[in-house]
């Protein structure tokens, strides 16, 4: 489906130069002389490569749509990331590149919805939140305000995230999976 330049938003799937591209971030600008634009920051979803490009109103670009289909995440073996159709209980080996940060995030039996493209996986899509253990913590410096102080921590995965002075070793916490942000302490 053809749309305009402006109508762009993040997500979308766009065929462009031969190839299929993720909008990240858009912005908006109505300069004083000429015409309005959308710049747009987009991902390609066969190689990863980013580009920034400028859209204009009278522009139309192709909005693809996807299929959806949910999985179950088995097993990782090496950089083999392996999912299990939950309808007809097919087996599917992805690299764990077409996940990029948030392959760190996979947890056994984690449910996640893979978009297709003429039948052809071309990325997976996560929980936005995850629930992980905070295994090192550094120790609270005292005279910090409570405020803005945030020390580094280390999740049970192995990554780094900023969490207030309160979490320590041991805390169950919820996290933001695309930003690697602390959310909140888990219930």
């Amino acid at each position: 489906m053809k749309i305009s330049g402006v109508d762009i938003r993040p997500g979308n799937i766009l065929e462009f130069e031969g190839g299929l591209w993720r909008a990240v971030k858009i912005q908006h600008t109505q300069p004083g002389k000429g015409g309005a634009y959308m710049q747009v920051e987009m991902k390609n979803l066969m190689d990863g490569r980013k580009t920034n490009n400028r859209f204009r109103s009278d522009e139309k670009v192709e909005r693809v749509r996807l299929d959806t289909k949910d999985f179950t995440f088995l097993f990782a073996d090496g950089d083999q990331l392996t999912f299990m159709d939950k309808d007809n209980y097919d087996q599917i080996s992805l690299s764990a590149d077409m996940l990029g940060d948030a392959a760190a995030f996979l947890q056994d039996g984690m449910e996640v919805m893979l978009e297709l493209y003429d039948e052809k996986p071309i990325s997976v899509q996560l929980p936005d939140q995850v629930e992980a253990t905070i295994v090192e913590a550094d120790a609270v410096v005292k005279g910090q305000t409570a405020s803005s102080s945030y020390k580094p921590a280390v999740l049970d995965n192995g990554v780094r995230i900023m969490v207030p002075p309160h979490i320590g070793a041991g805390t169950r916490v919820i996290v933001d999976v695309y930003e690697q942000a602390y959310v909140k302490r888990a219930d």
